[in-house]
């Protein structure tokens, strides 16, 4: 098949090559579909979407769905039809859910009977509500069964996604992942990685995330290799998962292989399919710990997730570096726009000139990045002075390798999801027993961070947990692990809450500290003893036994 460009290859193009495929190339639970089944299923949908999209509506398709075989179908259905698909993230609530299925003009959303209560309640007009689960859905594809991949519609500017990235204002901004990106970033890491057509991806970060579909599905689909889905990531399940599907390659964020590592060891870890793993945030302890347990590579990476910045590891990049840098990045100042100068460590490895050396890193050379979604503002924030901002904190050495060292704004990342603190501020706020409240990051090896909250007033315990239980907009990971109670919030000299302060204190305050121990399910809160504040800095201190 031609590509619709020199050199640039649409999604589409890929679904249409599976055509014809007669090997496995789906597994979910017990199901299995050949590749050829796969582009056959894609080609029905992309039908049935073409004669449900309204005459002028934007060609966007939303997607609430669990990793089930639906969402990788509607993915080669979207790029079939020259689509896009917004992925939808359960665990938003209320009005937040609503605004970003609004936000993204999706006039179709499809979703499955699970999520129906999240639902619930939710104004959404000119939204028609597919359920996958449904009978009325297998009747209305039951007429487009005879559809074959034709992948002349789409071409590589063609947008395919809309995937939420956090950012300090609160609301999620939905980046913009064209086609001709998205295939070229799977060609990319096909090459990187030696992907082979007999391979099979084991998906089991979720879909609605830019991670599992641009460094999971898209290489997979690229290369025409399996791809074998876990409805929701199971570190209890992921060894099991990965030999009933042979898997050979997967993906993680943030802390997953911290909880697989977690589990209990046996003898047989080591007796496994997989060659190799990529993602961030695992750290080098961790990614040694999982290449002596189950003899699988770890390869961290580290991407903008708007695609704007990427920087790669390779063979002598240094425990604790993501990579060296590429021409065109440089860390700066973002107060002077000057390159922060090299760090400097002691015999120990620590950084001795943090408060220099640490800066924003900035692309100044060409990139990807492709916008955000109805959001001119974010993305004068992303690119200004020419370059490409990423809003990441870095640090380099003298050899030009690349430190993370935190974001610019006010996020939260728990458990792989980045949290916007004024998003968590506003909903306490209507808390009637505070005055005023503010919204941080305590650090958690497990989780990555954890919400801790101040709040300047009353505070009752029990009322605050029924609280947190009727807000409908509280997303699953928002609610407070530690609250911090003052009876007047610290303020700047121009009377804005003194957020580093209050971070900087963490834990150690002489005011009342109450607290959800991580063990406890329910959201019960209880005063902070000593000998609470030692478990919880020892989580929080790398290397510390917790025994």
């Amino acid at each position: 098949m031609e590509s619709t460009g020199p050199g640039r290859r649409t999604v589409a193009e890929l679904v249409a090559e599976r055509w014809g495929d007669h090997r496995p190339g789906l597994w979910c639970e017990e199901r299995v579909l050949t590749h050829h089944e796969v582009a056959a299923g894609a080609a029905a949908r992309a039908a049935l979407l073409a004669d449900l999209l309204p005459p002028g509506a934007e060609p966007h398709v939303g997607v609430l769905l669990d990793n089930t075989p639906e969402y990788p179908l509607w993915l080669g259905a979207a790029a079939l039809a020259g689509a896009a698909v917004a992925g939808i993230n359960p665990t938003r609530r209320g009005a937040e859910l609503a605004r970003d299925i609004l936000h993204t003009e999706c006039r179709i959303l499809l979703t499955e009977r699970a999520h129906l209560p999240l639902l619930r309640g939710l104004d959404l007009p000119g939204v028609r509500l597919l359920l996958t689960d449904g009978e009325e859905y297998d009747n209305l594809l039951a007429s487009y069964t005879n559809a074959a991949p034709d992948a002349s519609r789409a071409t590589p500017d063609d947008r395919f996604l809309l995937y939420f990235t956090s950012g300090s204002t609160g609301a999620p901004k939905a980046a913009i992942c064209s086609q001709g990106r998205l295939a070229a970033a799977g060609a990319s890491l096909v090459g990187q990685f030696g992907v082979r057509p007999e391979d099979v991806h084991y998906i089991c970060m979720p879909m609605f995330h830019g991670n599992a579909v641009i460094a999971d599905w898209a290489p997979a689909l690229a290369a025409g290799a399996g791809v074998a889905l876990r409805r929701r990531f199971s570190a209890s399940g992921f060894l099991a998962d990965v030999r009933k599907y042979g898997a050979t390659y997967f993906t993680y964020v943030g802390r997953a292989v911290q909880y697989v590592l977690a589990t209990e060891e046996r003898e047989d870890d080591r007796d496994n399919p997989l060659r190799l793993g990529f993602g961030t945030e695992a750290g080098a302890v961790d990614a040694a710990a999982f290449e002596r347990r189950f003899g699988v590579r770890l390869v961290e990476g580290y991407g903008s997730s708007e695609g704007g910045a990427a920087v790669q590891w390779s063979p002598g990049t240094p425990p604790g570096a993501v990579g060296r840098a590429a021409p065109g990045l440089v860390v700066l100042d973002p107060e002077t726009r000057k390159e922060c100068p090299p760090a400097v460590f002691d015999a120990a490895g620590r950084l001795l000139n943090g408060d220099e050396a640490i800066g924003e890193l900035v692309n100044q050379g060409p990139n990807p990045f492709e916008g955000y979604w109805r959001n001119p503002a974010a993305e004068a924030e992303r690119r200004h002075d020419g370059w490409y901002w990423t809003g990441d904190l870095f640090y380099r050495d003298a050899d030009g390798y690349l430190y993370f060292a935190g974001r610019t704004d006010d996020r939260l990342r728990v458990d792989s999801e980045n949290l916007a603190a004024a998003m968590i501020e506003n909903i306490l706020a209507r808390y009637e027993g505070a005055d005023a409240v503010a919204v941080y990051a305590v650090p958690d090896p497990v989780t990555g961070d954890q919400v801790m909250a101040t709040i300047a007033g009353s505070f009752d315990p029990v009322g605050f947990a029924g609280f947190l239980a009727a807000q409908p907009d509280l997303g699953t990971k928002m609610a407070p692990r530690f609250v911090r109670v003052v009876d007047r919030m610290p303020a700047t000299a121009t009377n804005k809450i003194h957020r580093s302060q209050l971070r900087r204190e963490g834990l150690r305050c002489t005011d009342p500290l109450w607290w959800r121990p991580p063990t406890e399910q329910t959201p019960t809160y209880r005063r902070l003893t000593s000998n609470d504040l030692e478990v919880a800095e020892a989580r929080s201190t790398p290397g510390r036994d917790l025994a």
